[in-house]
């Protein structure tokens, strides 16, 4: 596959993954099309558009020639200019290595990533949430992470890519759709009765299973082992933590176990005065499950060689 071949299929898998359903996905981009086509000519210079063909603005091919072939893959979780280093270092022991790629985002896709979290008003309203409710939340949250990231100094590992001369590029909300699904799915299927009958099903994925072995396994943030979950919730995409004022309402809607790769304190705070259990999955275990899932589709399309680094393990289901 080209660069360019490899990152479409990685997105379109993203789209067929999101938990909103892949018309909204797709909608998506027909309101981005708009907006552009009524753009004045001067400016469509800034306009990035790769927002017309792909939904996920923390998701980017960063640097390189699009029309490179890739083979192999050095796959990290955060890629930044030591992995990029590293990736040179081995290509001069002749490791060959044609794509540096990293889950969490960098470059412009971390300049815009908070954009993707319009997302989760859809995700909570299948939950229940009133979608007047959750976008207006939202929108709040939205405007915070913004303001958060303007002063970041984003471009210095694309700068070092390009010094290096190394293709690079992250892929973020599409492969945190695919481990929402998976999970989701498998806790609808086999309807875990207690919260240590959830946790022993992460337990039982391999990423879980080994994140265990570096005690950063899966375990209950509120609720004990006897507590029934009731509506599981899986919250693990739309770019980041929405506003904790939406924990409420997702009580009052009827979810009772939110599991999540993370939850800052004001969350859990505020989970635990609704009655809310949480069970964290982890977060690294969890973007590698995401990662794993989305290699093995692109794998079912040409076959690639993985290097892993930055916290990632390679898990073939396929």
């Amino acid at each position: 596959m080209t660069l360019r071949e490899f990152f479409d299929l990685a997105i379109q898998t993203g789209i067929n993954a999101d938990p909103r359903g892949r018309e909204a996905a797709l909608q998506d981009l027909s309101e981005t099309r708009k907006k552009f086509d009524e753009l004045k000519p001067e400016d469509r210079e800034s306009f990035d558009q790769d927002r017309l063909t792909n939904p996920y603005a923390d998701s980017r091919i960063l640097h390189g020639d699009p029309d490179r072939q890739v083979r192999k893959v050095m796959v990290g979780i955060d890629v930044e200019t030591p992995e990029l280093l590293l990736a040179d270092r081995l290509n001069e022991k002749g490791a060959g290595i044609d794509l540096v790629l990293g889950h969490h985002p960098e470059g412009r896709a971390y300049a815009s990533f908070y954009e993707v979290m319009r997302m989760q008003a859809d995700i909570l309203n299948r939950f229940g949430v009133p979608i007047n409710v959750a976008e207006s939340q939202l929108g709040n949250r939205m405007k915070e992470v913004a303001r958060s990231v303007l002063p970041s100094n984003h471009t210095r590992p694309v700068d070092a890519a390009r010094l290096l001369g190394l293709a690079y590029a992250c892929i973020h909300t599409p492969a945190d759709n695919l481990v929402a699904g998976h999970l989701q799915s498998l806790f609808d299927r086999e309807k875990p009765g207690r919260l240590r009958d959830l946790v022993k099903l992460l337990k039982d994925i391999p990423e879980y299973r080994e994140a265990g072995r570096v005690n950063a396994g899966p375990r209950i943030f509120i609720g004990s082992d006897d507590s029934r979950p009731g509506r599981i919730f899986v919250d693990m995409t739309g770019g980041t933590s929405g506003h904790k004022d939406t924990i409420e309402r997702l009580s009052q809607s009827g979810v009772g176990t939110v599991v999540c790769m993370h939850m800052s304190e004001d969350h859990r705070k505020e989970a635990e005065k609704h009655h809310l259990r949480v069970v964290i999955a982890g977060h690294i275990a969890s973007d590698t499950l995401g990662l794993n899932l989305l290699l093995d589709a692109l794998a079912a399309r040409e076959r690639l060689e993985v290097l892993e680094c930055s916290g990632f393990k390679r898990v073939k289901r396929t």
